[in-house]
């Protein structure tokens, strides 16, 4: 309960219960709200935590599973923080544009992806030496302009298995695609949004910096957390499968060890009836008896 506490006075200071005006509000947003003040309404800080912790934990899950989520924030005030605590965890993010389609028409946004690459090795290896300096320079512009929209999904080989939203009313095309492919949905949630619209829902104030700030780098902990829990079990698999191979070398030694004794045993006592003169010596019939024995001359 202590770090609850602690967690909802960090929020109260990072301004996280500010919502908008009364007149912008969604109704659907009324479970989430605490009251209104001078015409703007309150979030209720209790279910803020309740929200955040319940997204951090799926998303832990997510993460220690392998899967990848998609951080999308294209608002002024969060693309920057976001993409830093995106890149700290090595996730992909979108936060200069959205490409309609980046979700939906996933194999055309990779072609692009695999020309901005190219393009870049191009760059970097010298085999654009041969080409004029305006050309030159007409690629190193179409890699930037690339690079700015698509350099956070650069990594992203096939679909992410969630999505993490800023402002779900801002990142509507980006929510409509990850609903139709039937990825999972997390989000930040302003009092003029609909709450129904996500799979988790963090009743949050999504536009100011210290917020989004805020409920991100929670989130980004539980995804290292998650990530660290990964490799600690693939490290212990590797411990294990190491022990299973030195404890069945040591069973075929030990086995070949008591083949080498049974033969041993064996050998020795051949020798000894060797040694003894094998079988027993036959008694020879009197009929092959050598004449002029005893009784036999007359």
């Amino acid at each position: 309960m202590e770090n609850n506490t602690s967690l909802q006075q960090q929020l109260l200071e990072a301004g996280v219960h500010f919502g908008h005006l009364k007149k912008k509000w969604n109704p659907k947003m009324l479970p989430y709200i605490f009251a209104e003040k001078k015409g703007i309404h309150i979030i209720d800080l209790n279910k803020t935590v309740d929200g955040l912790q319940e997204a951090a934990a799926a998303m832990k899950q997510i993460a220690k599973s392998g899967k990848k989520i998609m951080f999308v924030a294209t608002k002024k005030q969060a693309k920057e923080i976001v993409s830093e605590c995106a890149k700290r965890v090595n996730m992909p993010f979108a936060t200069e544009r959205w490409l309609g389609g980046m979700l939906t028409n996933f194999n055309t946004v990779r072609k692009s992806v695999k020309k901005m690459q190219s393009i870049e090795k191009m760059l970097n290896d010298g085999s654009a030496e041969s080409l004029t300096k305006k050309e030159r320079l007409t690629l190193s512009r179409d890699k930037e302009k690339m690079e700015k929209v698509l350099g956070g999904i650069a990594q992203l080989t096939r679909l992410p298995a969630a999505l993490f939203l800023v402002d779900i009313g801002h990142e509507h095309i980006a929510l409509a695609e990850a609903k139709r492919l039937g990825i999972t949905t997390f989000g930040m949630v302003d009092t003029n949004c609909d709450p129904n619209k996500v799979d988790y829902a963090i009743p949050a104030n999504d536009d100011a910096t210290k917020s989004i700030a805020i409920i991100t780098n929670y989130i980004v902990a539980a995804i290292a957390e998650g990530l660290e829990e990964r490799q600690a079990s693939k490290d212990d698999e590797v411990e294990e499968s190491d022990n299973e191979a030195e404890r069945r070398a040591a069973r075929l030694q030990a086995e070949a060890e008591a083949e080498a004794g049974r033969g041993g045993r064996g050998g020795r006592g051949r020798g000894t009836a060797a040694a003894t003169g094998g079988a027993p010596k036959r008694r020879v019939p009197n009929s092959r008896r050598p004449a002029g024995g005893g009784t036999g001359a007359r």
